[in-house]
C-alpha cells in the first residue's frame, strides 16, 4: 500500500520537477544577483591588475547604491521576489527527500547546495529589509546599533548553512566527467558568490550607513529624485569633491540655505501676520501688545536657535550626537522658560493696570504674591527640564530631597516663618499696599508685600525691609485704614482774669462753629457703606474706621491757666487737608476769642521768685 502511495506522489511530481529542472540550475536569480556574481567571477582572475580590480569594485558599488536607491523610491521591491523563494524552496526540499529514498546522492548534493543558496537569499532579503526598517530611527546612533545586531543575527544563521565549507572546496578541485556533478560544481560556486555578496552587503552598509541613512532621510522628505538628479550633474559632482572634506555637499548647503529661508520667512511674515490678529481679537487684544513687545527678541532667539540645530542636523546628515542634543535641549529649556516667564509678567502687568483702571477693589499684595508664587513655579520646572537634558537623574534628585529635607527646613527655617507670616498678613488683614503704618518705632508706606519681607518707605525717602515673621508678631498702626475722621485735638490755655460769661460765649461760639464747619466731621456728616458682611459682631463705623465726635468744653484749672478741650475731627484723612483745615480753625478760634476780651496763657515757672514764661508746642500728631 505504500509503495503503491509513493508511486502515484513520484508520477505526479515528477512533470513538475522535470519542468523546473533546467530552471533550477541555470539563470533563475534576480538580474542585479546576477550582474554581482559576474563580476564576482571577474574578480577572482588572477590575472587582473589592480587598476582593473579597483574598477570592479567601483561597479559593483554603484550596483548597490542603483539598487538602494531604486529601493527607497519604491519599497515594494523588497517583496517581490519572497514568495517565489518561498515555493523553490519548497520544491527542493521536495525533490531532495524524493532523490534519497531514490539513493541517488549527487541529485541530493546538488540540491542540497541550491537549498543552501536560496535560503541564503531570503535570509539576505529578511536582512535587507530589517536594515530599511531601520533607517527610519530618529537617530543614527540607533541605527547603526540595530544594523550591527541585525548583521551578527544574520552571520550566526549563514554560519549554520555554511557549515560543509570546506567539503565544497574540495569538490571544487575536482575535475568530474558526470554532469551531474559539474551541476554540483556549478551550484557551489553560486553559494560561495552569494556568501561572499552577502559580506559586500554587510560592508556596503557599514561604511556608507550615514550616506545610506541621509538618502533615506531624503526620501521621508521626498526630495531623493531631485537630489539625486542634482548629485548626477558634472559640476555638482565636482564641487562635491571639494567640499567632501569639510563634511558638505551642494545637497546639504541647498537645504540648509531652505531652512534658513524658511526661519526668516516666520520671523518677518508669519509672526507679523500673527501678531496683528491677536491684536485685533478683543478677548486678547489688550495682553497682546504687551506680551509681543516683551517676547519678540525671545522669540527670534528661539528660531535663531531651532534654525542652528536644523543646519547641525542636517550636517551631521541628519543625526547628531547625545551632547549636542543635551545641549540643545538646556538651550531651549532656558529660552522657553524666559519666554514663558515673560509672557505671564507681561499678562499680570496689564490685568493689573486695568483692574487699576476699572477703580476694583483686589488686593494687590494678593496678586504680586500669586505672580511670584506662579513664577517661582514656572522657574522651578524650567530649571527640572535644564537637568533633565543635562542627563541628571531626577528621580534619584527628587528622591533626595526626601532624605535632605530636613536639613533644608532647620536651615530654611527662618524663610519658611517669613512664609507664613507673609500668610498671617494676608489673611489678618491688617494692612495692604500703599497703607500709612507704624510698627516698632518704624513708619512709612507700605510699598510691597513680598514673601519673604515687607518694604516700607519712610517719610524721609528711605527704604525699609522687615522680615514678615517680625510684622506678624509685632504691634502694626495702620494710619490709613479710616474713611472720616483725623482728630483735631488741643487745650486753650487762658488767663485767669478772663470774664466768666465771656468765656462760657467763647466756648459756645467755638462749638457752633466746628458744628458748621464744611470740612469737620458731624454726626450729620454722611458717608459711603462699604462694610463687607460678616459674622462676626463688630462696630461698622469702627471697623470703617468712621470718627464724627465733636467736643468743646471747659475743660480744668491748670497751674497758670484755665483750659478749653478742643477735641473734633476733620471730614478729610489726608495730611495736607488735615492741616490746612486744622490751620483754618486755628485762626477762627483766635478770631472767637479775640471778639471776647479773651487772652492766651503764658506758662510761668518760678525759680527763686523769678517767673520764666515757656511756650509749650503742641505735639499732637493725628
Amino acid at each position: 500500500m505504500n509503495l503503491l502511495r509513493l508511486l502515484f506522489v513520484t508520477v505526479c511530481l515528477l512533470p513538475i520537477f522535470a519542468g523546473t529542472a533546467v530552471t533550477l540550475n541555470g539563470n533563475e536569480y534576480h538580474p542585479w544577483i546576477e550582474k554581482q556574481m559576474a563580476l564576482i567571477y571577474k574578480s577572482r582572475d588572477t590575472n587582473l591588475s589592480d587598476e582593473a580590480m579597483q574598477r570592479l569594485i567601483e561597479e559593483r558599488d554603484s550596483l548597490y547604491t542603483d539598487l538602494f536607491h531604486q529601493v527607497l523610491l519604491n519599497k515594494k521591491l523588497l517583496y517581490t521576489n519572497a514568495e517565489a523563494l518561498d515555493r523553490k524552496i519548497f520544491l527542493l526540499e521536495k525533490m531532495i527527500a524524493l532523490n534519497k529514498r531514490r539513493g541517488n546522492k549527487e541529485a541530493v548534493l546538488r540540491d542540497e547546495v541550491q537549498l543552501k543558496s536560496y535560503r541564503l537569499l531570503k535570509l539576505q532579503n529578511r536582512m535587507v529589509r530589517s536594515l530599511f526598517r531601520t533607517l527610519n530611527d530618529d537617530d543614527i546612533a540607533s541605527f547603526e546599533k540595530k544594523m550591527h545586531d541585525t548583521f551578527a543575527q544574520a552571520w550566526q544563521e549563514i554560519g549554520k548553512l555554511d557549515d560543509k565549507h570546506l567539503a565544497y572546496e574540495e569538490i571544487l578541485r575536482q575535475k568530474p566527467k558526470k554532469r551531474l556533478m559539474r551541476q554540483v560544481q556549478q551550484n557551489i560556486r553560486e553559494f560561495f558568490a552569494l556568501l561572499e555578496i552577502n559580506s559586500d552587503i554587510v560592508r556596503y552598509f557599514s561604511v556608507n550607513s550615514r550616506e545610506l541613512y541621509r538618502h533615506n532621510k531624503y526620501d521621508q522628505l521626498h526630495i531623493l529624485q531631485p537630489a539625486l538628479a542634482i548629485e548626477q550633474i558634472d559640476g555638482v559632482q565636482r564641487v562635491n569633491r571639494l567640499l567632501k572634506p569639510y563634511g558638505l555637499s551642494v545637497i546639504k548647503l541647498l537645504l540648509m540655505l531652505l531652512v534658513s529661508l524658511v526661519v526668516f520667512f516666520i520671523r518677518k511674515v508669519v509672526i507679523v501676520l500673527i501678531e496683528k490678529m491677536l491684536l485685533r481679537m478683543r478677548s486678547v487684544g489688550p495682553y497682546a501688545k504687551e506680551v509681543l513687545l516683551d517676547v519678540r527678541k525671545s522669540i527670534s532667539v528661539l528660531l535663531l536657535l531651532i534654525n542652528l540645530q536644523v543646519i547641525l542636523f542636517i550636517y551631521h546628515k541628519f543625526s547628531y550626537d547625545v551632547s549636542t542634543a543635551a545641549t540643545f535641549g538646556m538651550a531651549y529649556s532656558v529660552v522657553i522658560t524666559y519666554i514663558i516667564f515673560r509672557t505671564l509678567n507681561s499678562i499680570a502687568r496689564v490685568k493689573l493696570e486695568h483692574i487699576d483702571q476699572s477703580r476694583k477693589k483686589v488686593k494687590s499684595e494678593l496678586f504680586n504674591i500669586t505672580v511670584k508664587i506662579v513664577n517661582f513655579i514656572v522657574l522651578i520646572i524650567g530649571f527640572l527640564f535644564f537637568l533633565h537634558f543635562a542627563g541628571v537623574n531626577l528621580t534619584a534628585v527628587l528622591s533626595g530631597l526626601g532624605i535632605g529635607g530636613f536639613a533644608v527646613a532647620i536651615a530654611a527655617r527662618e524663610s519658611l516663618s517669613n512664609f507664613f507670616g507673609t500668610i498671617s498678613i494676608l489673611m489678618s488683614e491688617i494692612f495692604s499696599q500703599g497703607d500709612w503704618i507704624e510698627v516698632d518705632g518704624k513708619e512709612g508706606t507700605v510699598v510691597e508685600i513680598g514673601l519673604r519681607v515687607t518694604t516700607i518707605r519712610t517719610f524721609d525717602n528711605a527704604l525699609i525691609a522687615i522680615p514678615n515673621a517680625t510684622l506678624a508678631n509685632k504691634e502694626v498702626r495702620n494710619w490709613s485704614r479710616r474713611i472720616i475722621g483725623r482728630r483735631i485735638k488741643m487745650k486753650l490755655g487762658l488767663t485767669y482774669d478772663s470774664d466768666r460769661k465771656a468765656l462760657r460765649r467763647a466756648v459756645e461760639e467755638i462749638r457752633t462753629m466746628l458744628q458748621e464747619h464744611p470740612d469737620i466731621a458731624t454726626e450729620k456728616t454722611a458717608y459711603q457703606d462699604e462694610f463687607k458682611k460678616s459674622p462676626k459682631l463688630v462696630s461698622k463705623e469702627d471697623s470703617l474706621g468712621v470718627k464724627r465726635t465733636l467736643m468743646v468744653h471747659l475743660d480744668e484749672f491748670d497751674d497758670s491757666s484755665i483750659n478749653i478741650l478742643v477735641y473734633a475731627f476733620t471730614k478729610s484723612t489726608v495730611w495736607s487737608e488735615w492741616l490746612r483745615v486744622k490751620e483754618d480753625v486755628m485762626y477762627r478760634m483766635m478770631e472767637i476769642l479775640e471778639r471776647n476780651g479773651l487772652q492766651f496763657a503764658f506758662q510761668t515757672i518760678t525759680i527763686d521768685g523769678i517767673d520764666e514764661n515757656c511756650e509749650v508746642a503742641d505735639d499732637d500728631k493725628r
